[in-house]
């Protein structure tokens, strides 16, 4: 047994030597990285530490650099992170951007190898900052996540760099007469609250205001086409405040109105002129088709203007569909018209005095058998007559025009022979075939160079 116990050691010394060696190489290996880490210097940190207790020692973040002195000037930046959605009907655009301010404060000034301090937001409350505010802005949130998205820099010079993350729902007044091919200027104005130019004056830099990647913006609707920045002075009852201001230029994309609305509404149009084409002894068909066109432009106008706000004057979309009910309930009110008139035609009278013998003298003309040859000749040539048309001898008698519509006053004399104008109530069709679409070309011609390129 105890043979075998020397055995046993013998054979596994060497796997226990080498896995104590290969722990022991290992244990070495993370000391030497703590080691790294514990050795790390901590002059710096201890300098940054002594210069924030001293500068605070005296501040008093209630008063503002240089009071009774001179102006603090605030030097403004702004980068835009996004912009979108556009709201139409509410009448406003929602932003998201980092705001910076900076300026120069005495009181932060210090003596170091360090040139800058950044520091995070518990510094924030405890020195001076400018009561900056958004004149336009409905809601306003400072993002939180997963620390609040705020940056402090102090430089040895006292300059401070405060920046911040916010999304903004501003006030966009939309002017919607060119509606949908407006072009709109969405503002961000900002001031101080309290200060007036006196004490605070705001700056724009060269390159204030820098823009994204518009790719990820939600326009949806619209296209961003620039922006300008201004500034200005607002006197109130208070004092004089330095009002800054940034203008997001915005043009509508028309694309989801023309499938929407415009090309529904030509296309409905042209099927009114259908009943043209319509036998006027068809009433149910001409009705119907004329009904159902006047009530499909009746819910297009409805759905028009359901994306709209409850403006009192016309948008170029209502002037449009407008126009196209009015083609449409015309090509109605043009059957009626003619069905109408057609129907309450007086039959002609017919003459009871006995037909006069021809004079004793005169010649009478023998009758003739009408021969028809493949419908090419007919003997004895006739004069081909419209049922609908009359020579003008009712008129010359004086009675009613029962036939025409008489376009000159003395429609009862013997100027119809003379090649006067005259509508023939018969062809009411036909002159509706030419003068619709015409007129219905002529109006988007003019429409559409109007409120495009005027």
């Amino acid at each position: 047994m105890p043979g075998t116990v020397l055995l046993l050691c013998l054979a596994l010394g060497p796997v226990l030597r080498a896995r104590c060696e290969s722990t022991e190489e290992y244990d070495y290996d993370y000391l030497s990285i703590n080691k790294t880490w514990v050795l790390t210097p901590k002059a710096q940190e201890t300098d940054a530490t002594q210069i924030l207790n001293s500068l605070l020692k005296n501040y008093d973040n209630k008063l503002r650099p240089d009071i009774g002195i001179k102006p603090t000037f605030i030097d403004v930046d702004i980068y835009v992170n996004s912009i979108g959605p556009v709201s139409v009907i509410q009448m406003e655009y929602t932003i998201d951007i980092f705001f910076a301010q900076t300026w120069y404060d005495r009181r932060l000034r210090f003596n170091s190898t360090l040139k800058a301090l950044t520091l995070n937001t518990n510094m924030v409350s405890r020195i001076w900052i400018p009561d900056t505010f958004f004149r336009n802005s409905k809601r306003a949130d400072s993002h939180w996540i997963t620390t609040p998205n705020q940056l402090l820099r102090i430089w040895n010079d006292g300059k401070v760099l405060y920046t911040l993350r916010l999304t903004i729902e501003a006030e966009c007044l939309l002017q919607l007469q060119n509606f949908p091919m407006d072009t709109h200027s969405c503002p961000l104005v900002f001031s101080s609250y309290g200060y007036p130019r006196e004490e605070i004056v705001y700056r724009w830099r060269r390159y204030s205001i820098e823009v994204s990647d518009q790719r990820t913006w939600r326009l949806y609707q619209f296209d961003f086409t620039g922006l300008r920045n201004t500034s200005e002075v607002l006197r109130t009852g208070a004092g004089e405040y330095m009002v800054m201001t940034v203008s997001f230029d915005l043009s509508r994309r028309m694309g989801y109105f023309a499938i929407q609305t415009y090309i529904p509404c030509i296309l409905t149009v042209v099927l009114s002129w259908v009943s043209f084409w319509i036998k006027r002894d068809s009433t149910p068909a001409r009705t119907s088709l004329g009904i159902t066109t006047v009530l499909t432009m009746t819910t297009l106008s409805t759905i028009s203007r359901k994306h709209l706000p409850r403006v009192s004057y016309i948008t170029a979309m209502d002037l449009f569909v407008s126009v196209c009910f009015i083609f449409v309930f015309a090509a109605l009110m043009e059957y009626a018209t003619l069905n109408y008139l057609v129907g309450n035609k007086k039959p002609p009278e017919h003459n009871n005095r006995k037909a006069r013998l021809p004079p004793a003298g005169a010649q009478v003309m023998p009758s003739f058998t009408t021969i028809n040859i493949n419908n090419i000749m007919h003997w004895p040539p006739e004069i081909e007559e419209d049922d609908d048309e009359d020579p003008g001898s009712p008129c010359l008698e004086g009675k009613e025009c029962e036939r025409f519509f008489c376009c000159i006053e003395d429609c009862q004399t013997g100027m119809w022979r003379e090649g006067r104008v005259r509508i023939h109530i018969s062809r009411l069709d036909s002159y509706s075939r030419v003068f619709f679409p015409t007129a219905f070309l002529l109006f988007n011609i003019v429409y559409w160079i109007a409120y495009l390129y005027l």
